[in-house]
């Protein structure tokens, strides 16, 4: 990238910033959702919408991180924040992948959830809320090591 031009690091970098607004906006929308926020607004219209919005995001803030990463990979070496970053990011996607394999998240299109299944759906959230908050955290903290 550094040999494409002054600008295009600015760019990708713009468009990394812009695919985690995406990301975290569409989870804290559907997170606070779960914790108990909005009772009224059915959860299974708002979650088609959060998900694919938030994989969009997800998937724009890879194809901007990765080149981002190789452009200064020598940097990084030893960067404490990427030892953080990274598996925070794993961590919130096996979250994701537990809870659309749980009965509840399952449950949540067909049927209004009972008491149990929503409290499971908020463990999920609170999860979701801090390991994004942690990945974003320490992806801004990568700069200043």
């Amino acid at each position: 990238m550094r040999e494409t031009g002054v600008w295009t690091y600015g760019i990708v970098n713009l468009g990394h910033i812009l695919g985690i607004a995406i990301l975290f906006g569409a989870i804290l929308i559907l997170d606070l959702r779960m914790l108990g926020a909005w009772r009224a607004l059915p959860l299974a219209a708002l979650s088609r919408a959060c998900v694919t919005t938030a994989a969009a995001g997800f998937l724009l803030a890879v194809m901007t991180g990765v080149p981002m990463l190789a452009t200064k990979a020598g940097d990084y070496i030893g960067n404490p924040f990427l030892l953080i970053k990274f598996p925070a990011i794993a961590l919130a996607l096996m979250n994701v992948a537990v809870l659309h394999r749980s009965a509840a998240w399952q449950a949540h299109r067909a049927r209004d959830l009972q008491s149990p299944e929503q409290s499971r759906l908020a463990i999920h959230a609170a999860l979701s809320l801090g390991l994004w908050l942690t990945v974003i955290a320490a992806g801004r903290m990568i700069g200043y090591w």
